[in-house]
């Protein structure tokens, strides 16, 4: 019979530690769920109170926890760019700080460890698809560069105590990823999309709307960081984990008033500074290890997603909801 292992999830109240948490305790593992709840909430974890194999923590990772656990899952980082362009240098401490702090747990309790990394470390790459090869091209001192340059530090500092201590690590390189439990205020281009489209409001497409990005159902992304726990411990990574299906954000925002049945206008604003042209993951490696691929199409993801937001607009969620 398979051991009940301790794991340690930090970020477990946001949208992907939550989905995370419960897939954990699905296959019968006790969790522990750290969050400040600067952008998770108690709300996405609630449901899972009433299991005596959770427990819910408030704690900022930037600062050292001490717990015995036999496996970590290092979440914590505001993810979008409203949130974390909203405190920069506290978003710079979390993927650092969180970083040797969570490394530092590990080596002490010998638990195995998983960093959330991004596809951000590409920045605006210059090679399509991206390959876990590829150094990226990110502007060090731009605005966004507290998230980019955060979790390209975390992967450093994982490889270093990997080769220095020995520590068992994995490293997943994230693309956008969407689902149910997405903030509607977090600025992300689906959350945008959908909430301003179910209020009729204009849909803002910055630039000309012929940049891409690929989408990921949050399902499949989850099964893809717990299988790349499970592998051996030769496989660190890092490996991107993302669906490969690549769309203009115009097309995003035909299907999403499609979907939708809205009367919004498409409306044009300026390109932020660095946006990325291109987003694509090579997700041979992912395939090749983790005998993983994503199986939820877009229209499908996007069918649970609009649902989602359509009973917390019902709800009186839209308090909350800044959809321009």
């Amino acid at each position: 019979m398979q051991q009940t292992k301790r794991i340690l999830v930090t970020g477990g109240a946001g949208f992907l530690g939550s989905f995370l948490c419960e897939r954990l305790l699905q296959e019968k593992q006790e969790v522990i769920c750290v969050d400040n709840f600067f952008t998770g909430r108690k709300s996405n974890v609630s449901h899972l109170l009433e299991n005596k194999s959770f427990e819910i923590v408030r704690h900022d990772i930037t600062f050292p926890l001490y717990v015995e656990v036999d496996e970590i899952y290092n979440l914590a980082c505001p993810a979008s760019p409203v949130h974390y362009q909203f405190d920069p240098v506290q978003t710079t401490k979390t993927s650092v700080h969180g970083a040797i702090n969570m490394l530092g747990l590990a080596k002490r309790v010998g638990a195995k460890i998983l960093q959330a990394s991004t596809s951000e470390v590409y920045g605006d790459p210059e090679i399509h698809p991206q390959q876990e090869s590829y150094w990226g091209r990110v502007n060090p001192i731009g605005p966004r560069s507290c998230y980019d340059e955060g979790k390209r530090c975390a992967e450093t500092l994982f490889f270093d105590y990997w080769r220095q201590h020995r520590l068992q690590i994995k490293v997943a390189r994230i693309f956008n990823t969407y689902g149910p439990r997405m903030r509607p205020d977090d600025g992300r281009v689906i959350s945008n999309f959908i909430v301003q489209a179910l209020q009729n409001k204009p849909i803002t497409v910055y630039g000309s709307g012929q940049q891409t990005r690929s989408f990921c159902y949050v399902d499949d992304l989850i099964d893809g960081l717990v299988r790349l726990m499970g592998t051996k411990d030769e496989v660190t990574g890092p490996i991107n984990l993302g669906n490969p299906a690549e769309f203009t954000m115009l097309e995003l925002a035909n299907l999403v008033v499609e979907l939708t049945g809205s009367r919004s206008a498409i409306k044009y604003l300026p390109l932020p500074a660095d946006d990325p042209r291109q987003r694509q993951p090579d997700i041979g490696v992912a395939s090749r290890e983790l005998g993983w691929k994503p199986k939820v199409q877009l229209r499908a993801g996007l069918g649970k997603t609009i649902a989602y937001f359509e009973d917390l607009l019902s709800s009186g969620g839209s308090h909350a909801i800044a959809a321009e």
